[in-house]
């Protein structure tokens, strides 16, 4: 006794795998596109009330930092090293989320390990 498949499954042998890698190669291409056009994207940050602006590329890299000449105090290197860490750590976090909402997107919410 053979088994049988539900319609729409199987029967289509080779025309379904080439339909499916092609939807893959224009996946892949897609991605590729949003990858590069991420990676030209920049985004900022600033922490304590505008006293240290960073701004970072897609490519998870800080361009620039620009901080408040009235911030910084010799005497209290700390809080000037925090605000500029506070900063960079936003502004990569907003790279990242912009990156996974991104791709998310485009694979439909396909979580494939490596693909991204």
């Amino acid at each position: 006794m053979k088994a049988r498949l539900p319609k729409g499954y199987g029967g289509g042998g080779a025309g379904n795998m080439q339909q499916l890698a092609r939807q893959a190669q224009k996946m892949q291409e897609a991605m590729e596109t949003a990858t590069a056009e991420l990676e030209e994207k920049e985004y900022s940050a600033t922490s304590g009330g505008n006293a240290v602006k960073v701004v970072a590329t897609g490519k998870m890299e800080v361009k620039s930092i620009e901080i408040d000449p009235e911030v910084i105090d010799p005497e209290d290197s700390e809080m000037l090293a925090d605000l500029v860490m506070a900063a960079v750590n936003e502004a990569l976090r907003a790279a990242s989320a912009d990156k996974e909402e991104t791709m998310g997107a485009l694979s439909g919410g396909l979580n494939i390990p490596g693909l991204f």
